[in-house]
């Protein structure tokens, strides 16, 4: 085991991933001699050249369609945007090409492709560069969607996702990046898609939660179980495909719910879950479940109204007791 932070280990796990397959390559926005906005393919171009490491124009829509391209021609493209919110400028890219390509060739054309890049709250980015987008690409047939909250996650997650022969929409977060944790060494080291993993166990409340909202969901969980309340905490890691049984069986043992992300509340992934839990486990429910996710408003760029837009831990351990009815 290193330690690395969560940057880091998306570098190097793309240094591995291009090391061992030539079809790996990265293109973007500055992904060469900056390395990547914040670091994630730094110095990558010293080592794999400029055929590999590719600069790109400032258009989201042709970056993402030479990827689609490169990928349909058998090379495995590493797409960086700069912000997963410039997905919606190539939106016709993904949804009507990248997600639907092998599904209208019956199969016969793979497309390995990953977008990856940041999002999220943190820095005062505004309301066009800190969205939270994960569910949008959840509703398409054909996409999958990673969302690693450690750097461990991160590297396994993403060596995972350059090998499927599908396109990965990759949402990593801007506040983990220089956040460190202990990294396998393991080239080979893969987390599965559609396992879930159980963070923090526990018997009297289930609480789910994705990238950042791990950390402060676990820090919740510590105060609950200073007031006698020990919460159960499940990361998905990937929304699609996502491990329901897991967090069905947690339910099953807790009898309460709560839900806790970034994205927006309304139709945010929370309500697919929340949905679920409530078709297949509604008899072991002890309360309704409760959804927490950012209010109806756009992100705003000064960090506190930021900060009031989003989930508080303090919403976090209140949604849980209300549950627990305490």
């Amino acid at each position: 085991m290193s330690t690395k932070t969560y940057a880091m280990a998306i570098r190097d796990t793309l240094a591995e991933e291009m090391r061992r397959d030539e079809r790996v390559f990265v293109m973007g926005e500055d992904v060469e001699t900056l390395g990547g906005v914040f670091g994630c393919t730094r110095d990558l171009y010293k080592e794999f050249g400029v055929e590999r490491v590719r600069n790109t124009p400032i258009s989201e829509a042709g970056i993402v369609g030479a990827g689609v391209g490169a990928a349909c021609a058998g090379m495995r493209p590493v797409v960086e945007l700069m912000y997963m919110d410039f997905t919606l400028v190539a939106a016709d890219q993904l949804l009507n090409q990248a997600a639907k390509t092998r599904y209208v060739f019956g199969g016969k054309a793979k497309i390995p492709l990953v977008i990856r890049g940041q999002q999220g709250i943190g820095r005062g980015n505004a309301a066009t560069h800190s969205q939270s987008l994960e569910t949008f690409f959840m509703h398409v047939p054909g996409l999958k969607v990673a969302c690693p909250s450690t750097a461990a996650d991160a590297a396994g997650l993403l060596r995972t996702a350059i090998r499927d022969d599908n396109p990965v929409m990759f949402f990593e977060h801007k506040a983990l990046y220089p956040v460190k944790f202990e990294v396998p060494d393991d080239p080979e080291y893969i987390v599965p898609f559609g396992k879930a993993d159980v963070r923090r166990s526990g018997g009297d409340v289930t609480i789910v939660a994705s990238l950042l909202y791990v950390s402060r969901v676990l820090e919740a969980a510590q105060e609950l179980a200073k007031q006698g309340i020990e919460a159960e905490v499940i990361d998905p890691r990937t929304l699609v495909p996502l491990d329901m049984d897991t967090i069905i069986e947690s339910v099953k043992k807790t009898g309460r719910l709560v839900i806790a992300h970034e994205a927006h509340k309304t139709a945010g992934w929370g309500a697919e879950v929340a949905a679920e839990v409530t078709e297949r486990a509604f008899k072991y429910l002890d309360a309704a479940p409760i959804r927490l996710g950012a209010k109806a408003c756009p992100l705003p760029f000064n960090l506190a109204l930021e900060t009031a837009v989003v989930p508080s831990v303090k919403e976090i351990i209140d949604a849980a007791k209300a549950v627990c009815y305490r």
